[in-house]
């Protein structure tokens, strides 16, 4: 399947590791210039490299803090910059943070908001004539979560429900000049997060492989097993192709199964 993504100038953040690089990887693979987005440069730049070498296609890395809007206006002009367009945008940035009310914290809120609700915002705001001009689309990465959160797991859920409304929200207010916006709502996926957790279980049980702590989730997925980075980026890059030119507004979950809403 062409999915149309020759020659489009991607931006992609939180594109170190995880769902970011695999998305990256994918974009690069269908022939897009993709721009990578994330807080240190020598991380960047061996992913971009490595992205390259395989992909054949140019990829660069540029440090940015998406928190702060003086850091996404300057990735965004260096994009254009460098390339003279925007026709894809991922905001991807933001990790995983749970607490049940009585032991948040104001500073994990402000933290959970600024990275993953206003790092967004930021970037759209920036990109968004760019995004005009080609007509491009936006691709948001939430969790099932913010659809129906469980004990323990805000300040996350409350974010991502946050993104899941802008998804909608900007839906509304951009198709009238092509653009499309979705989200992908991703499950339990294995992540370097989650390899640092199994880092700090083996002090307890020195004999735990990586595979059996992952194992131990499977109970809890409906397809009988934790998934991988490569399967959230997918339809990352599906939802931002000529693939999917009639589809926007729209939240997918990519959880095998988790979620009890569709």
């Amino acid at each position: 399947m062409d999915l149309q993504l020759s020659n489009k100038v991607v931006i992609v953040t939180g594109a170190s590791e995880g769902i970011g690089r695999a998305a990256a990887e994918r974009f690069s693979q269908e022939g897009a210039l993709v721009a990578l987005a994330a807080r240190t440069q020598n991380d960047l730049d061996n992913v971009a490299n490595d992205i390259a070498s395989t992909s054949g296609n140019a990829v660069i890395g540029i440090a940015t803090d998406v928190r702060k809007e003086e850091s996404v206006k300057a990735l965004i002009e260096a994009v254009v910059k460098k390339w003279g367009k925007i026709d894809v945008l991922v905001n991807n940035a933001g990790t995983s943070s749970a607490s049940r009310l009585e032991e948040l914290t104001n500073e994990q809120v402000d933290e959970d908001f600024n990275l993953k609700v206003k790092g967004a915002i930021f970037c759209t705001r920036h990109a968004l004539p760019y995004l005009k001009k080609s007509r491009g689309c936006i691709c948001n990465t939430t969790t099932p979560g913010g659809k129906t959160p469980t004990a323990g797991t805000q300040p996350t859920a409350l974010s991502r429900a946050a993104g899941i409304s802008l998804t909608k929200t900007w839906a509304f207010e951009f198709a009238t000049d092509g653009i499309r916006v979705n989200t992908v709502c991703v499950g339990f996926l294995r992540s370097r997060q989650h390899k640092l957790r199994w880092e700090q279980a083996t002090k307890q049980n020195p004999e735990l492989t990586l595979d059996q702590f992952y194992d131990q989730f499977n109970a809890r997925i409906p397809m009988g097993r934790v998934g991988k980075a490569k399967e959230a980026g997918d339809v990352i890059v599906f939802l931002c192709s000529g693939a999917a030119s009639y589809v926007t507004g729209t939240a997918i979950n990519a959880d095998g199964g988790m979620s009890p809403v569709v």
